[in-house]
């Protein structure tokens, strides 16, 4: 593990400050959930919690699904990196962290579109929690209609499952 050289003391609360270079390495944010536990050497582990990971699979299957449909390639990513993947881009993109526009589309919770490209923020209660990015196989085929409602659909489909 590697050492940050910052120290911090827990208060009468129990509480201790991250700080705001880990922060904003992590991309944590006010109100990101964070996973707290503990391995065998007795170290207290934070991990920035995805809840859509855990519908990876849905996602997966999604992805697959629109992908083969739509004939163009299918991306769902959380807020940090791509959870599945299909319809010709590269499978190793799975688990690569995302880009800062990408960041920035997920974070307005609004839908981003050109002929060339479509995000679709996934938003679950209220909170952005990933998104699902639709891009042409072909570089002369433009999106449309039913891309974009694909699309909207995926990541309807998603929230509600993170709402069960």
């Amino acid at each position: 593990m590697k050492a940050t050289g910052i120290v911090r003391r827990i208060d009468d609360l129990g509480r201790v400050v991250i700080p705001k270079e880990i922060r904003r390495v992590l991309r944590i944010r006010e109100g990101d959930p964070l996973e707290i536990y503990t391995n065998n050497s007795g170290e207290v582990i934070l991990k920035k919690y995805s809840p859509i990971n855990e519908l990876s699979h849905y996602a997966s299957e999604y992805a697959e699904t629109a992908a083969t449909i739509l004939g163009a390639s299918v991306l769902i990513s959380d807020t940090d990196q791509v959870i599945a993947v299909s319809g010709g881009l590269k499978k190793d993109m799975v688990d690569k962290k995302i880009d800062y526009e990408l960041d920035k589309i997920i974070q307005s919770k609004n839908r981003f579109l050109n002929d060339h490209k479509i995000v679709v923020p996934i938003v679950s209660q209220g909170d952005a929690i990933g998104s699902i990015t639709v891009i042409p196989k072909e570089q002369d085929k433009v999106l449309g209609d039913a891309e974009l409602k694909a699309a909207e659909i995926g990541a309807s489909f998603l929230a509600k499952q993170m709402e069960s």
